[in-house]
């Protein structure tokens, strides 16, 4: 029997041959607030490797003045491969259908979106719809990108896979992918991020996946790109780097958008389908941008729908100590593409500051980049404290612990709703759960042990 989540009855996304052109052909032919496909039925994720959106990059990985490849001579082959690789798959019907197979049977696509009542309450009455990525397997929207780069290392015959990882999110997706496809995986992994991802570091080794600490900079996910690009320079011929957000060198910003446009494919239609009409605004938290990037892109020719990213202010942005790198950041080059960076006068990155350790990160992809400059979409700032009080409100209004990343957009559309008012419809992509951030929510918010349990949390979100 297929799965189904229990908030959701689950409604076929495999669509008949016939059925699956009609959706394609109607998708450029129907008005942008009109629903594209039939009732019950929704884009998959080969639609959004299969569909060409109309949005770049050009054939040499620029969004604008953004992207391209600043990479050692030593992974241009490689690089060049892996587009040409990606190229072939997203036409073969055969690995569609693959991708397709495995995020329905396997990790658990269409994910649900949850009519968020209680919580909207305390959003000035705009109605907040949640895109439930939270529910797929390994806990994230992850998975999606993972499963895809995972079928593409086997198509080049490649046995090895290295990948960063922060939150830990990325790691255990792609540890996940590698035990399911027989594939060696290593994940680097920074020391400080493993001490605040032990629970992540566990899964991924019970997974098969060697996890390598980094020792080097400021411990975190700037410095497990690092080596694993090192890593990648060193074994080229042999490994793939699954790389786990739209940053990096061309094809990656593109390919890893692609994987992940299925969320905003499927939001979109969910979303018309429970309203009738299309959402005020779209949120999510920005670090590199991968989950953002994969909700924005389905509304991107919507003009009347804003899009608003939120990234890591950390302790606030007088302090200096945060990420937001969009919001502080100048055009600089970073792990192999021309993106904002939080960087000083002389071009030498800052370390970023976050609770969240998958957003601290200095960097963030070319696309977001593209959009902060052309006025699509707006980013803002959301601190610690900030975040940290969305993610207790969530907790409490809806019954749902947050990975401490979206609580960011949780704290945005609460904001947000308050702005716009109670006519409004908001969107937001919840991108992971919060099983790996428990320990330091307990911190920050001072439970006591007693009893074997936690103390409750203080204030009344009723």
């Amino acid at each position: 029997m297929p799965q189904t989540h229990p908030l959701m009855p689950r409604p076929p996304n495999r669509l008949p041959n016939r059925d699956k052109r009609a959706y394609r052909a109607s998708a450029t032919t129907e008005t942008r607030d009109e629903p594209a496909y039939r009732a019950g039925e929704l884009p998959t994720a080969g639609d959004g490797v299969a569909e060409r959106s109309g949005h770049g990059p050009d054939e040499h990985g620029h969004f604008g003045r953004y992207g391209g490849r600043f990479v050692p001579e030593a992974l241009i082959a490689a690089l060049d491969e892996l587009t040409a690789c990606y190229e072939k798959a997203r036409v073969d019907p055969e690995f569609l259908a693959e991708l397709d197979r495995l995020q329905r049977d396997y990790s658990g696509r269409p994910s649900p979106l949850t009519d968020a009542t209680r919580l909207s309450s305390h959003a000035g009455g705009a109605r907040i719809l949640l895109k439930r990525e939270d529910l797929n397997h390994t806990g994230s929207h992850k998975i999606n990108n993972v499963l895809g780069q995972a079928l593409l290392t086997r198509r080049m015959g490649k046995k090895r896979v290295i990948a960063e990882t922060g939150a830990g999110q990325h790691g255990v997706a792609t540890a996940t992918a590698c035990a399911l496809l027989g594939l060696d995986c290593v994940v680097y992994m920074g020391e400080e991020d493993t001490r605040r991802q032990a629970l992540n570091v566990a899964r991924m080794r019970l997974l098969g996946a060697e996890v390598i600490p980094v020792g080097t900079g400021s411990r975190t996910l700037k410095d497990a790109i690092n080596e694993a690009l090192r890593d990648w320079v060193a074994n080229v011929d042999s490994t793939h780097y699954l790389l786990g957000t739209v940053a990096g060198p061309h094809p990656f910003p593109v390919m890893v958008r692609d994987f992940h446009r299925v969320i905003g494919l499927e939001a979109r239609a969910q979303v018309l389908e429970l309203t009738g009409r299309l959402p005020s605004a779209v949120a999510a938290c920005v670090g590199g941008g991968s989950n953002a990037i994969g909700i924005f892109h389905a509304f991107l020719d919507d003009h009347g729908v804003r899009l608003c990213g939120y990234e890591a202010a950390g302790d606030g942005i007088a302090t200096g100590r945060h990420a937001a790198t969009l919001t502080e950041g100048t055009p600089g080059a970073l792990h192999g593409a021309l993106s904002y960076l939080l960087q000083d006068d002389e071009g030498q990155t800052i370390e970023a500051h976050s609770i969240s350790a998958g957003l601290d990160y200095p960097g963030v992809g070319p696309e977001h980049s593209y959009l902060k400059d052309t006025g699509r979409a707006e980013y803002h700032p959301v601190t610690d404290a900030e975040a940290m009080d969305a993610f207790r409100l969530l907790c409490r209004t809806e019954g749902i612990i947050p990975a401490i990343e979206s609580a960011h957009a949780v704290a945005g559309a609460v904001d947000l709703g308050r702005e716009l008012g109670p006519d409004a419809v908001i969107l937001v992509n919840l991108s992971g759960r919060g099983d790996k951030d428990v320990d330091t929510a307990a911190q920050w918010f001072g439970l006591a042990a007693s009893g074997g349990g936690f103390s409750v949390l203080e204030g009344d979100t009723s």
